[in-house]
């Protein structure tokens, strides 16, 4: 995992840039129990990796997956209620991913979850 530049808020909480199906198992073996997905399927074009295929290679690793997918120019309260409530519902830790990281980490602050 050294070469993913995680985020860490605090012990049940982190963020990173955009994952790939095989970061997962990594993350799992790093600790994590979910993750959430912040990035819209397409945002990044054809190179991004679709969701199903992320969740799908979370599942396999023992991870929790959300797909909770977030436009970071015009984030809505019920964006930021329904992260607050993944992130307190979930086996932590918990990694949220977007393209940069930045939007997780702005709908985790705004959730008030810090």
């Amino acid at each position: 995992m050294s070469d993913l530049p995680i985020t860490r808020f605090n012990d049940h909480f982190a963020v990173a840039p955009q994952l790939a199906p095989e970061d997962m198992a990594r993350l799992a073996e790093a600790g994590f129990k979910s993750v959430i997905n912040n990035r819209p399927d397409g945002e990044g074009g054809p190179a991004q990796p679709l969701s199903a295929d992320i969740e799908q290679a979370a599942r396999a690793a023992g991870l929790e997956y959300r797909y909770q997918p977030v436009n970071g120019a015009a984030i809505q309260a019920q964006d930021v209620v329904t992260f607050g409530e993944l992130v307190k519902s979930l086996p932590g830790p918990v990694l949220a991913f977007c393209r940069s990281g930045t939007r997780s980490g702005n709908l985790y602050r705004a959730a008030g979850t810090l």
